[in-house]
């Protein structure tokens, strides 16, 4: 196994279980670089998804592996066509601290672990890998346990009882009266041409309340903003079009590999 991922979090905590279960030697990255990753001798790996998308912007043989566990937030379609499309084996995986990593593999819940949705759309987990409580905080435990179902800050739907992950409930933005889910904008954006990577935020705005925010990595020539505004109302209401277009040469990221959004909520300096 290749660990890139900090141990300090759950993510990497399992990396290092699956290798000393398997009996193995983990190969440990102290931070994700893709040059290293190319030519490391691991022939398994856990990433999330920007690591995927730094690996195949490089250029990088991913069939050198022979599993790439893929979580840590949804993963935009055109990525993983893409990246099934050179070759790679990708497994997305869902979980949390909570439920001690992984419980959700493609979609489909690991045996003992059941899945269900709220009225509003929220995942709810139950089954032997969800943690007793929070340490000495009762009220967020009373909060998020409800008998034996944990309810997570996600929104999702299950289809045939496959999971998919629209995003987060903090990240529904409130612009004019009407709520938009982030994750749904990215998706859409990422399919467009001009796009190698996008995040979608919800800034301040004084008409608004909160101003959808595109902030974007072209591929090629940069799009416009009318350009993305358009794709996006062919199969999206037009209140989900962004109306504001901040162009990066990189997005942010946190040590764990996965965008800062709180940063991206804010102008480039």
């Amino acid at each position: 196994w290749l660990c890139c991922l900090p141990t300090s979090h759950i993510a990497g905590i399992q990396v290092l279980v699956r290798a000393l279960l398997t009996g193995t030697a983990p190969r440990i990255h102290p931070r994700f670089d893709p040059a290293e990753t190319a030519t490391t001798d691991a022939t398994l790996v856990s990433l999330v998804p920007t690591q995927l998308r730094r690996l195949m912007d490089a250029g990088t043989d991913l069939t050198r592996f022979r599993a790439i566990l893929l979580g840590g937030a949804a993963a935009p379609p055109d990525l993983l066509e893409k990246a099934r499309a050179d070759g790679a084996t990708v497994h997305t995986t869902y979980g949390m601290s909570e439920t001690c990593g992984g419980c959700a593999y493609d979609g489909l819940p690991l045996d003992g672990v059941t899945l269900g949705l709220t009225p509003d759309g929220r995942v709810r987990i139950a089954g032997p890998v969800l943690f007793t409580g929070y340490r000495l905080d009762p009220d967020l435990t009373a909060r998020t346990r409800d008998g034996d179902w944990y309810l997570t800050q996600d929104l999702g739907t299950l289809d045939g009882g496959r999971l998919r992950i629209r995003g987060r409930v903090d990240d529904i933005i409130n612009t004019g009266g009407e709520k938009v889910v982030a994750g749904d904008v990215a998706a859409r954006l990422a399919h467009h041409p001009r796009v190698a990577d996008v995040v979608v935020v919800g800034r301040p705005d004084p008409e608004w309340g909160e101003r959808v925010t595109a902030v974007v990595v072209p591929h090629g020539p940069a799009p416009t903003l009318d350009d993305l505004r358009a794709w996006v109302r062919e199969t999206m209401p037009a209140h989900a079009a962004p109306r504001e277009l901040d162009l990066r040469a990189a997005l942010p990221l946190l040590p764990s590999g996965k965008p800062d959004r709180a940063a991206l909520r804010h102008p480039a300096p």
